[in-house]
This record gives C-alpha cells, sequence and structure tokens, in this order.
C-alpha cells in the first residue's frame, strides 16, 4: 500500500504493548475453555488492521473478527491463518472465495444460505462454508428472529452432504455497556428462547462484545468477541468503570510547522470566527478535517511544552491553529491525543467535546496519517 504523509510530522502512534497488556487483563479473567477472538475491523479501529492482528495473536487471541470480506481476506494475505469471522453479511455470489479461504461468516437468513449453496455446488467446492448462524435478540440489525425460522436454517446445515460447516451461533447486545440491564435482559430472553429449537450446539456458542465480557461476564459463552477494549478504550465511556485497566494504545501527534505573531483585531482562518482581544502568539499545526480532526473541534485544545492551547479559528482541511502561551520554535511537539507531561488528552476527551464516541474518532483517522508501532518489550519502533 502507498503512504501518504511519510513526510509530515503528524503520525498516529500505537502502543503494541498495551493491545497486548488488554489481552492479558482479559485472559486472566476470563474463563480458561473461552476463546478470544481480536476484533480488528475498520481497520484495527483505526489502529492498524494487520499489526494489531500480529500483536493480538501474540497475546493469545486465537482468531480474529472483521466487519467485510476484504478484511479478512487481508488478514490472510499477511499470513494469519487463525480462523476469522466476517460480522457483517457477504453478498452470496462470494460462497466460494470464502469456503476456498477458510474464511467463516455470519447467516442470518434461509435465502442467503440457499443463494450459497447454489454457488458452491456451482463452482464444485469441495471445501465446507464455515456459517455462524446470527440471532436478532434485540439489536435490529442482522439475524433469524424467530424460533421456526432458526429451526430451518439448522436443519439446512445439517442435511447429509451439506456444503455448510455449522461452525457457530451468535448474537449482538445493545445495552450491554449501559447500567440499566432491563433491555439487555430482555436480550437474555430473546436468546434462551432462539437456543431452544437447536438441540445439539455448535462449537462455537458467543454472545460477549467488549461490554459484555467486562460487565455480564456470566454470558460469556466460550467465546469473546474482543473489541474496543482491545485498544485500551472503555466501551461505556465514562458510564461504567471496567473492572481492570484499560492502557490506551493511541496517541496523535504533529509539530508546529509555521509560528507568527497575531495583532489584537486580527482574525484567524474560513470566517474570521476568531479574532484576537489582545497581541498573542499562533502556531499553525500539518492536520485537519481531511486527516479526520474533525472540523467541529474549533475551540478545543491541544498539548503543547505541556500545556493546553486553544485551537482558534475554524480548522481546515489540511491545518488548524492555535493560540501559544508564548512563541515557540517551528518544529515544537504538538500533542492532539494523547500525554505532555502531567497532561492528558484523551480520545474520550475529544469525543466527548464532540458529541460523540471515541470509537467514531478512532476509526475516522485517515489512512494519510502515517502509524508507527511501538512495542518496548519487543524491541520494536517502526
Amino acid at each position: 500500500m502507498v503512504v501518504i504523509g511519510e513526510h509530515r510530522h503528524t503520525q498516529v502512534h500505537v502502543d503494541l504493548q498495551a493491545i497486548k497488556h488488554n489481552i492479558d487483563e482479559e485472559m486472566t479473567r476470563k474463563d480458561p475453555l473461552t476463546e478470544l477472538w481480536a476484533v480488528v475491523k475498520a481497520n484495527g479501529y483505526g489502529h492498524g488492521i494487520v499489526p494489531v492482528a500480529q500483536a493480538a495473536k501474540q497475546a493469545g487471541a486465537t482468531g480474529f473478527c472483521v466487519a467485510i470480506l476484504d478484511e479478512a481476506l487481508a488478514l490472510r494475505r499477511a499470513g494469519l491463518t487463525e480462523p476469522i469471522l466476517v460480522l457483517g453479511i457477504v453478498e452470496p455470489e462470494y460462497a466460494a472465495l470464502i469456503a476456498e479461504q477458510h474464511i467463516s461468516v455470519a447467516v442470518g437468513s434461509q435465502a442467503w444460505l440457499d443463494d450459497a449453496a447454489a454457488v458452491l455446488t456451482a463452482n464444485k467446492v469441495t471445501a465446507p462454508l464455515a456459517v455462524h448462524l446470527a440471532l436478532d435478540t434485540g439489536m435490529g440489525r442482522i439475524g433469524f428472529q424467530t424460533p421456526a425460522d432458526l429451526s430451518v436454517a439448522v436443519q439446512t446445515l445439517r442435511q447429509p452432504n451439506s456444503p455448510f460447516d455449522f461452525e457457530g451461533i451468535f448474537t449482538h447486545f445493545a445495552t450491554a455497556d449501559q447500567a440499566d440491564d432491563t433491555y439487555f435482559m430482555h436480550q437474555i430472553h430473546q436468546w434462551q428462547a432462539l437456543i431452544a429449537v437447536v438441540d445439539d450446539l455448535p462449537r462455537y456458542v458467543h454472545v460477549s462484545n467488549s461490554a459484555t465480557s467486562l460487565w455480564h461476564q456470566a454470558c460469556n459463552g466460550n467465546l469473546i468477541r474482543f473489541g474496543v477494549a482491545l485498544y485500551g478504550l472503555n466501551p461505556s465511556g465514562t458510564e461504567l468503570t471496567a473492572p481492570y485497566h484499560l492502557q490506551p494504545a493511541l496517541s496523535l501527534t504533529a509539530a508546529l510547522t509555521f509560528v507568527k505573531p497575531l495583532a489584537k483585531g486580527q482574525s484567524v482562518s474560513y470566517g474570521a470566527t476568531y479574532t484576537a482581544q489582545q497581541d498573542e502568539w499562533v502556531g499553525t499545526v500539518p492536520i485537519g478535517y481531511a486527516d479526520g480532526y474533525e472540523r467541529r473541534l474549533q475551540g478545543f485544545h491541544v498539548l503543547i511544552d505541556g500545556q493546553f492551547c486553544e485551537i482558534v479559528g475554524r480548522i481546515c482541511m489540511d491545518q488548524l491553529m492555535v493560540r501559544l502561551p508564548k512563541q515557540l520554535p517551528v518544529g515544537t511537539k504538538v500533542t492532539l491525543v494523547g500525554t505532555d507531561g502531567d497532561q492528558t488528552i484523551s480520545l474520550q476527551d475529544v469525543a466527548d467535546y464532540c458529541g460523540t464516541i471515541h470509537y467514531e474518532i478512532a476509526c475516522g483517522l485517515a489512512t494519510r496519517v502515517p502509524r508507527v508501532y511501538t512495542d518496548v518489550a519487543a524491541g520494536l519502533t517502526e
């Protein structure tokens, strides 16, 4: 892949040791017979799909979850041979490719099974296609909703000479990260009613994302889909406290490219929305909304020389401006996410200011911002 942005001092730093720490914590806490699969969809939540997957494997993850087929194929091309589950619906026309690459897929309808079977037969595929039946217990996204429909699908998978491997069954909780567990319990009851029609459960029975495993551990089944907590981010935001320390893996830095005095009455950026009330110093930082640093972060702050510095004026596509405490040299480090001195800006802080969740901020960081990986224990910096 062509790297665009390597000659600009704007970087996402990913601490792979933090990834391993978070997995270690979960591995220690979970049942020894329960597997942990690392969720590395959306380019590893913005952290980088392949390096994160490799670090997760080293820490004990025995499989991976992704959202789309191409993410699974990227892991296969990187030489990862562990089980991979695509959590989203893949068009059945790709059934032969999926089976040949030994990738597992989520299935939520009988029609999908019928269409995929036809494709497998037409292509004379001998390798079985591994299927995880998705049950919609209240998420309202994908999956079987009634015991009758589920029962027909199970019968299809277990027919003699079936082209499928009934590998798993799962659901996803909508409110596992909330203090009020009313809807969570509703989904539990729906799950129980659905799986009651499956006499012989498949190898993998899983309901736990990060939030479920953190706060509803008894529901884990025999597989945890370890997602946002893998990256050291609390899936509940600030509502619930995690049972162990989650170590954030991501930081975002840049460097001042231009420093100038701004006289009282002068304005900054598009729309002239900021006007200096006194003489001050302003610095330009080479990052903007095209890099995933949201335009709505005007008025927020960055860290420079251990001090909070306000973002002044509208954030541009490729640059933003900050008010400096004094004249600072070009090249001075700017921390947009992370720690500088005694101060820290977290992804949660950025998300709170934007009125969103940290998932969106992390996933939105553009690929033109290079990812730099460190693993102190392994002596890696790249």
